[in-house]
């Protein structure tokens, strides 16, 4: 599916590729080490690919959209640096992790380079819209973590406080990508704007199902399950539940969070309950509510090979395995 998503914008994401290493390079020989690390090893360029069949919405891709999709590219890889950071990850898409490899302070440092290259870039080329725009993704961002490192200590989040976190911490550089891509065209301002709600409504079906993979089991997904109970971060299956049930009942799923969140045994019994209660259920019908919110949008637009392409990205979003 995804060969078939790039198909309108294949040319600019290979232009696109060449003009991010140009942006990463640097004389100093450890940065130029890790960026390339780096670059070698990048995932499926889902932002990018919103900026571009964004732009192409409305136009052809010019030198703005470029210098967007390079800023977007440059904040979440930068993000994610600092996240294997915070997190102690130890890989990252199957490959060692910057951390691991470099350790902290080497991957903080790095990190802050990709951020700052992002700033130069905007100002170099005077995308003073484009800068306002991703300087609020990071401050979104960095406050929806915020925000769920909180509500793990308290465990007193609400469904609508979900909701804020993932908009913040997820939606918010999606909604980024789509507004920058339309805002580096020709699009009008109310476009602009629907196209970042576009994005918000994106990226919240995106980590509605990024939180429902942690209720799979391993051999579906590659990876281990129940890490966000182990972390006391409540997700909306869980978020569901305990709004349902009795306060006994909702005591009791609670003080497993809290206290026996590291029992596997016990973590697997409150998977197991939040599933037979109806979590999933109710966590994938609001997934889907948000893919259509985001269809909505996409409705507005003239028929073309780029809105045909950006159907199929919603879809794939909550349709893919990992």
């Amino acid at each position: 599916m995804i060969n078939e998503i790039q198909a309108p914008v294949v040319k600019d994401i290979e232009a696109f590729e060449a003009y991010l290493h140009e942006q990463m390079r640097s004389p100093h020989r450890l940065l130029e080490k890790v960026t390339n690390y780096i670059l070698k090893r990048k995932g499926k360029q889902m932002r990018p690919l919103f900026v571009f069949l964004t732009a192409r919405l409305f136009q052809e891709p010019e030198e703005p959209t470029y210098v967007a999709a390079t800023m977007i590219e440059l904040l979440h890889t930068a993000s994610l640096v600092h996240d294997d950071v915070v997190d102690d990850a130890q890989m990252r898409r199957g490959f060692f992790s910057i951390n691991a490899i470099w350790k902290n302070k080497i991957s903080v440092l790095v990190g802050d380079y990709l951020l700052s290259q992002g700033l130069i870039i905007s100002v170099k080329t005077q995308q003073f819209t484009l800068l306002g725009i991703m300087s609020k993704a990071v401050k979104d961002m960095s406050e929806g973590e915020l925000l769920q490192q909180e509500k793990s200590r308290r465990l007193d989040i609400t469904e609508d406080v979900y909701y804020e976190i993932i908009r913040q911490k997820t939606a918010s550089l999606i909604s980024a990508c789509c507004e920058s891509g339309a805002a580096s065209t020709s699009a009008t301002s109310e476009q602009i704007a629907r196209m970042a709600k576009f994005g918000e409504y994106v990226g919240m079906a995106f980590q509605i199902k990024d939180d429902l993979f942690d209720y799979g089991t391993t051999a579906e997904i590659g990876k281990p399950v129940g890490i966000d109970i182990q972390e006391r971060k409540m997700t909306l299956p869980l978020i569901h539940v305990l709004g349902k049930v009795d306060a006994s009942k909702r005591k009791e799923l609670i003080r497993t969070v809290r206290k026996y969140n590291t029992d596997k045994a016990k973590v697997r019994a409150l998977m197991q309950e939040v599933r037979e209660l109806g979590g999933i259920a109710y966590a994938e019908e609001k997934m889907f509510e948000f893919r259509n919110k985001a269809l909505d949008i996409l409705a507005e637009f003239p028929k073309s090979d780029a809105k045909k392409s950006l159907a199929l990205l919603v879809n794939y979003t909550i349709e893919r395995k990992k």
